[in-house]
């Protein structure tokens, strides 16, 4: 007898039919650059399609990203000025805080997530406090902490902490639930590799080092027990979602974190990752929207419960159609 596996590819109703991996406008979050002024909408060169906002213009992408099904947003800073401890990133009228305010105020039902870090706060450009030339990694909880909070007194849903500080999750939980925040959630960069598909991101948020690399603290590309440990750790200190950054390079990552945890799994399709697929279209080498679909279909399958990405407005009205 001849096995015929290609029965249950014959038409597209079939394929449908026993399709194992759906793609939903649920699953997406859709991040965001945001900035002071008024009427700004400043094309990011790198991320074709990707702008940087002042809250005028920011409300006006929320309703659009509301209005394809995606459920939430997650906001990127930029500062007017920067100092050596980032104390933009916890003022009480901080660029972020003032974009959660107002998407909370105009936007009613979107959840939104803002990113907790410094590097786009420091005038040195790295994720932590600089003392004698390396990040004091417990200084800067107390930092990100302080970040948190003001995040959440504006009415975030979620704070997403991207800095690989050992220990960060439990300091922003405690400060959270001391100051009566129980019901924010925390998203966590639980595995953040020190990774080349940043690039683009760096542009577009101003955040490139200014000396040295990140390498002290986010993770080796090489190692995937490590990634497990990671988790598990940020898990035990209270995250109520873990995420995998990059996706694509660290599919294999995504899948052994799902089977590690019974918490939501996300995973962020990075910027690099979008730049690639929108330069390659460009050229004609490939066929952009198929490439795009296939590429998130792929993090779905490989565990995410929640994708991150610059693809979603696109991804959303294809999936609507």
């Amino acid at each position: 007898m001849i096995v015929r596996p290609r029965r249950l590819r014959q038409t597209p109703e079939i394929r449908r039919m026993v399709r194992e991996t759906f793609l939903r406008v649920d699953d997406f979050i859709y991040p965001i650059f945001v900035m002071h002024g008024k009427g700004k909408r400043e094309p990011i060169p790198s991320m074709v399609g990707n702008y940087r906002l002042s809250v005028d213009e920011l409300l006006k992408e929320a309703e659009e990203v509301k209005s394809l099904g995606i459920p939430g947003v997650i906001l990127f800073g930029l500062p007017e000025v920067k100092d050596q401890l980032g104390s933009p990133a916890y003022a009480e009228d901080g660029i972020v805080q003032r974009a959660v305010a107002a998407i909370k105020e105009n936007v009613p039902g979107l959840v939104v997530l803002t990113d907790v870090c410094l590097c786009q706060y420091t005038d040195h450009g790295h994720c932590g406090i600089i003392r004698d030339g390396r990040i004091d990694n417990d200084t800067t909880l107390e930092i990100l902490a302080e970040v948190a909070l003001s995040h959440a007194r504006a009415g975030a849903d979620f704070v997403a902490p991207s800095d690989m500080m050992d220990g960060r999750v439990r300091a922003i939980r405690d400060r959270l639930e001391k100051e009566g925040y129980k019901d924010t959630g925390i998203l966590s960069y639980a595995v953040k590799y020190s990774s080349a598909f940043y690039g683009p991101f760096r542009e577009a948020a101003d955040s490139t080092p200014q000396f040295g690399d990140r390498k002290t603290y986010q993770m080796d590309p090489a190692n995937k027990r490590e990634a497990l440990k990671e988790a598990a750790i940020d898990v035990e200190e209270g995250a109520d979602i873990i995420m995998v950054k990059p996706a694509l390079p660290y599919l294999d990552i995504i899948h052994q974190v799902k089977a590690c945890t019974n918490l939501p799994v996300a995973a962020y399709n990075v910027s690099g990752e979008y730049a690639m697929v929108k330069a390659a279209d460009q050229k004609g080498w490939i066929d952009g929207e198929s490439v795009m679909m296939e590429m998130l279909i792929s993090i779905k399958r490989a565990g995410a419960d929640i994708i991150l990405t610059y693809f979603a407005k696109e991804a959303a009205r294809l999936i609507n159609g």
